[in-house]
C-alpha cells in the first residue's frame, strides 16, 4: 500500500468539510477526507466521542484501532451552530436524514450552497421515500437537485486501512457529481459519477435485503452454487424493482448496484449477511438484534421495500420471503423451500410501464421525464 499512498493526489482546492455522524461510515470517510488534506469536522451526539477523537485521536465506539488525523476535530454533542454550517464547503451526511436535516435547514442559503453528500440509503418505511424525496420535502427542490449520493462495496475497515476501493456518485446536477468525485477521489478511493440517484439509493438499500437471503442460506448450510444463484437472482429482482420505480436498469449493474451486491452478499462482515445466516442456523430474530452489536439496515429496509414491491406490482419472490421470515415468523426451511419449487420462468424480465414513483418525485423537482 505504500506504492498507492506515494501516489496521493493533492486537492486544487483544500475544503473545508463537516461530517454529521462518527459511526463506522461517517468515520472512514472523514479520516480520508482529513488524509486527502481537506480540514474535516466530525459532529456526533456523544460527549464521549468528541472527548476522545479530539484528545486521543481515536473513536471509542466504531473503528477503535484506528487512529485519525490529528488535524481532524470533533464537535458535539450540540448541533452545530449556523454560523459553523455557513462556514463549510461541504456537508456529508452519515446519519439519518430528515431530523438532521429539519435542523439544517434554517442554516442554509440557497444561493450559496455547501456541497452536499449523502451516504446513508433505506426506505422510508411508512411512506416508502427515499432520501432524495425526504429532501426534497425538507429543503425544497432546489437542494435536492444539488444534492449529491455516494455509494458501492465500501467496507470502512477497509477504507481506513488504503485497500482500494471503488463507488459511484450520483447526482441530479453532474456539476455536484464532478465535485463530490474530486473531492474523494485519491488511487486507493476511485469514484465513478453518474446522474441516477434514484437508482444508486434504490440499489445501496436493497442489496442489504438480499444480503439477509445470502446469509441465510449459508446458515442452511447451502454453498458456492446457491450463493451465486441468490446473487443473479437478487441483481434481476433488483433491476425489476428499479425500472418500475423509474431508476435506469444499468444502474444495477455498476459499482452502487452489483458490485455493493456482492460485497454484501459474500462477506461474513456483512451485518445484513451475518443475521441472516443466524437466522439459517435457527436463532431467533430479536435475540440476533439484541446481540448483534450495531444496525443491520435491511431488518427495517425489508418492510418498506415489501410496500414498494405490492404498490409497483413487480415479482420478487426473494425479497418478499426475507420480508416474510423477518416480519411474518415465517420459517426461513419453510420459504427456502418454497422459493426452490417455484415454476420455471424467464430469466431476465424488465416492467413494461416503468417509471411511475420517480415520475412523481420528478414532479416534485419540477424536472420534465
Amino acid at each position: 500500500m505504500d506504492l498507492l499512498r506515494s501516489q496521493q493526489v493533492s486537492p486544487s482546492a483544500r475544503s473545508k468539510v463537516l461530517v454529521f455522524g462518527a459511526g463506522n461510515f461517517g468515520s472512514c470517510l472523514a479520516d480520508h477526507l482529513a488524509h486527502s488534506e481537506h480540514e474535516v469536522f466530525v459532529w456526533s451526539r456523544s460527549p464521549n466521542v468528541v472527548k476522545s477523537l479530539n484528545e486521543t485521536h481515536r473513536n471509542p465506539e466504531y473503528l477503535q484501532d484506528h487512529t485519525f488525523p490529528a488535524g481532524l476535530k470533533a464537535i458535539g454533542p450540540e448541533f452545530p451552530s449556523p454560523e459553523v454550517v455557513r462556514d463549510m464547503d461541504v456537508l456529508l451526511f452519515a446519519i439519518p436524514t430528515e431530523g438532521t436535516l429539519t435542523h439544517l435547514r434554517p442554516s442554509l442559503n440557497e444561493d450559496d450552497l455547501p456541497l452536499m453528500i449523502y451516504v446513508n440509503k433505506g426506505i422510508e418505511i411508512n411512506t416508502q421515500a427515499l432520501t432524495l424525496e425526504i429532501i426534497a420535502d425538507t429543503c425544497g427542490p432546489a437542494i435536492a437537485k444539488a444534492s449529491t449520493f455516494i455509494s458501492g462495496p465500501s467496507f470502512a475497515k477497509e477504507i481506513v486501512r488504503r485497500q482500494p476501493t471503488s463507488v459511484s456518485i450520483a447526482s441530479l446536477s453532474k456539476e455536484a457529481a464532478q465535485e463530490a468525485s474530486d473531492l474523494f477521489h485519491q488511487p486507493w478511493f476511485r469514484c465513478y459519477t453518474g446522474d441516477d440517484p434514484i437508482g444508486v439509493e434504490l440499489a445501496g438499500a436493497l442489496k442489504n435485503v438480499y444480503a439477509i437471503a445470502a446469509g441465510i442460506a449459508d446458515g442452511l448450510g447451502f454453498e458456492n452454487n446457491t450463493r451465486a444463484m441468490l446473487i443473479t437472482r437478487g441483481l434481476a429482482e433488483m433491476t425489476r424493482i428499479g425500472t418500475a420505480y423509474g431508476a435506469s436498469p444499468l444502474t444495477f449493474l455498476s459499482l452502487a448496484g452489483v458490485g455493493d451486491l456482492f460485497l454484501t452478499c459474500s462477506s461474513t462482515a456483512s451485518r445484513n449477511f451475518t443475521v441472516g445466516y443466524r437466522l439459517g442456523k435457527g436463532e431467533k430474530l430479536e435475540h440476533i438484534l439484541d446481540t448483534l452489536g450495531s444496525v443491520a439496515e435491511g431488518v427495517s429496509t425489508a418492510k418498506g421495500l415489501k410496500k414498494v414491491i405490492d404498490d409497483l406490482g413487480v415479482a420478487a419472490p426473494i425479497a418478499t420471503s426475507v420480508y416474510e421470515v423477518l416480519h411474518e415468523g415465517q420459517e426461513v426451511q419453510e420459504r427456502s423451500r418454497a422459493l426452490l419449487c417455484l415454476p420455471a420462468m424467464s430469466e431476465l424480465e424488465l416492467p413494461s410501464t416503468p417509471g411511475r414513483p420517480a415520475q412523481r418525485l420528478m414532479q416534485k423537482l419540477g424536472i420534465e421525464m
